[in-house]
C-alpha cells in the first residue's frame, strides 16, 4: 500500500479523533512498525511521546461525549485536526524521506474526515435521537481504524 495512501487514512483518522491519530502513529513508532529511528520524527518513538499522546487521546474520548464539546468545523477544533493530520501522515512518510508528500496526504484526509465525520455522526445522532451513541461509534471506528492504518506500514 502506498505511504501516501496510508497518510491520507491516518489525516481521515485525525479528523474523526484529532489525537488518535498522533498517538496510534507514536505508538506503531514505539513498537517497531514505523521505523523513524535516525529521522526528524524519532520523537514520537520515545515513550514520553507515547504517553503524553495516548492521555490526550483518552481525554478527547472522554470530553467529546459532554454535551458542551464544540464542533469540529469551529477554526480551534478544524486546526487541531489538520495539525495532527499533518504531523501524523508527516511521521509515516519520514522513514521513506517522503514527509512533504505524506504531510500533505494528512492535511487532505484531516480536511475528509472532519467534514465527512461530521456529517455521519450528525446523521447517527439524528438516528439514535441523541448525540452518544454515535460518538462512541465514532470512538470505535477510529481507534480500529488507527490500529489497521499504522499496523500497515510495518
Amino acid at each position: 500500500m502506498s505511504l501516501y495512501l496510508i497518510a491520507l487514512l491516518i489525516g481521515i483518522v485525525a479528523g474523526l479523533r484529532a489525537m488518535t491519530a498522533p498517538a496510534a502513529v507514536s505508538w506503531g513508532a514505539y513498537l517497531g512498525w514505523l521505523p523513524v529511528a535516525g529521522t526528524w520524527a524519532a520523537f514520537m518513538s520515545h515513550w514520553i511521546a507515547v504517553a503524553i499522546l495516548s492521555i490526550a487521546a483518552i481525554a478527547e474520548l472522554i470530553t467529546d461525549q459532554l454535551p458542551s464539546t464544540p464542533s469540529r468545523k469551529v477554526p480551534q477544533q478544524f486546526g487541531a485536526r489538520i495539525v495532527t493530520g499533518a504531523l501524523s501522515g508527516a511521521v509515516i512518510g519520514a522513514a521513506a524521506g517522503l514527509t512533504i508528500g505524506a504531510l500533505i496526504a494528512g492535511v487532505v484526509g484531516a480536511v475528509m474526515g472532519t467534514y465527512g465525520g461530521a456529517e455521519v455522526r450528525n446523521r447517527l445522532a439524528a438516528a439514535f435521537g441523541k448525540d452518544l451513541p454515535a460518538a462512541l461509534i465514532e470512538d470505535v471506528v477510529a481507534i480500529a481504524a488507527a490500529i489497521v492504518i499504522v499496523g500497515a506500514v510495518s
